[in-house]
């Protein structure tokens, strides 16, 4: 692992380890007897039908068959899967009943693997996985960076800088999108965010592939390496912390966070998750959103034509992309005592799992859900980014962000075409995009 030097900014030897989407394979390729079986046809926790693009027909009959069923089996162990988009927001919104808490097992799919020793456990604190009053504490400090006066003072910059990079793409050649637009764009941001050095700004989304990938916390063989990259991204933004402590209150998150009373005494594993939360939230969701939109079009080009052909879509354009892509596919949540859910009785301690990607499909209320569509009126009824007490802090960034966009590639009648390889996120969380090849040419 690289060693950190005493100034973060750009002055530390970074010894590039593979991509977690890299080790998680190469793992597998050498050792293909230990990829997870899954026996139950509707275990949806399988990352390989989000890998190969055949997840809507099993969630489409399971919503047919009703919005919660049990899956007695998986690699993950039992768990209820919520897939109807009433149930989903009806248990979002008890949160005293369907508990978010690190304490009883967290946010994602994963429980601690029985086999590991305890002073192992990688458990992360954050205020996502936080039960009231933490959660409202820590939530209160963040929020004041997402405001609507806080959107508007980000604004220009995130205009000037989408601008630059959509100017700067080769004509006549193909690339990949990822890499240089949605990757660039968001972790970019992160980097305003935080005030983290601009030359290192490519940590974030280095860090941010491996702590936002569940599968990897199954595989023991690379426990050391994710383990050793999460010790290294807290240690970079202790020296970080340490140097803002020195300094007057400022906007960005990690002043915030030591000029609070909730979240200036964090222990350092709370410290980790929060900062987890903040990067793979920040980045992850609208890095992939950013990849979807031209992916959606290129799918749908009678949607891409009325987007060329009026502006005045783009809002409700973004909602509908949001909706439409879903970058993450589920949150769980752990029932705090006996009760019923949609005529399913749930025992105390059961893992319940709220899949947003089935929800934004659901015909009940998206006609045509399947589809893309920019007109679409009831576009803002997705729960992309939640719903109730837990509803995602920066959703108001994640729109302006994809609105800039979508209004830049409009001023410059930018039409971006799949014109090669498109390689999809092995994961049952964050729904995403590998690569995605693509070449633009103008309407």
């Amino acid at each position: 692992m690289a060693t950190i030097a005493q100034s973060p900014a750009g002055t530390h030897q970074w010894s590039r380890s593979p991509s977690p989407h890299e080790a998680l394979e190469a793992h597998y390729a050498a050792n293909p007897d230990t990829r997870p079986p899954h026996p139950h046809k509707w275990d949806t926790s399988r990352s390989d039908i989000y890998f190969e693009n055949r997840w809507e027909p099993i969630f489409k009959e399971m919503r047919a068959a009703g919005p919660v069923h049990y899956i007695p089996e998986s690699p993950f162990g039992p768990y209820w899967s919520v897939v109807g988009h009433k149930a989903v927001q009806h248990t979002e919104a008890l949160p005293e009943i369907f508990s978010s808490s690190w304490e009883y097992g967290g946010i994602t799919i994963l429980d601690d693997l029985p086999d590991i020793p305890e002073e192992e456990r990688m458990r992360l604190p954050m205020f996502i996985a936080m039960d009231r009053p933490k959660h409202t504490g820590q939530r209160k400090t963040v929020a004041p960076a997402f405001t609507p006066a806080e959107m508007k003072r980000l604004e220009d910059d995130i205009r000037q800088r989408t601008g630059e990079t959509l100017d700067a793409l080769p004509r006549g050649e193909v690339f990949d999108w990822v890499n240089t637009v949605s990757i660039p764009l968001t972790t970019g941001m992160l980097a305003i965010l935080f005030d983290f050095p601009w030359e290192d700004r490519d940590l974030l989304t280095h860090w941010s592939d491996w702590a936002g990938d569940t599968e990897l916390a199954t595989v023991r063989a690379l426990d050391e390496t994710r383990r050793g990259m999460l010790h290294e991204m807290a240690a970079y933004f202790q020296l970080l912390w340490a140097e803002r402590a020195q300094k007057g209150e400022a906007p960005d998150l990690i002043s915030r966070m030591i000029h609070s009373p909730a979240m200036n005494q964090m222990e350092p594993q709370e410290f980790m998750g929060n900062l987890v939360l903040l990067i793979v939230g920040g980045n992850d969701t609208t890095r992939n959103t950013m990849s979807g939109i031209v992916h959606a079009f290129d799918r749908f080009p009678d949607q891409r034509k009325l987007f060329e052909e009026d502006a005045s879509l783009i809002p409700n354009a973004v909602q509908e992309c949001i909706r439409y892509q879903t970058p993450l596919k589920h949150m769980r949540r752990t029932a705090t005592q006996d009760t019923e859910l949609f005529g399913q009785n749930i025992a105390a301690g059961d893992k319940v799992l709220l899949w947003y990607n089935s929800a934004n499909r659901d015909e009940s209320v998206f006609e045509d859900a399947e589809k893309l569509d920019i007109r679409r009126e009831n576009a803002r009824r997705h729960l992309a980014f939640g719903y109730g007490i837990h509803r995602c802090v920066g959703a108001r960034l994640a729109e302006l962000q994809l609105r800039v966009l979508l209004e830049e590639m409009h001023k410059r009648r930018l039409r971006v075409h799949v014109a090669g390889d498109v390689q999809r996120v092995r994961a049952n969380f964050v729904e995403g995009f590998r690569k995605l090849e693509v070449e633009v040419t103008e309407f």
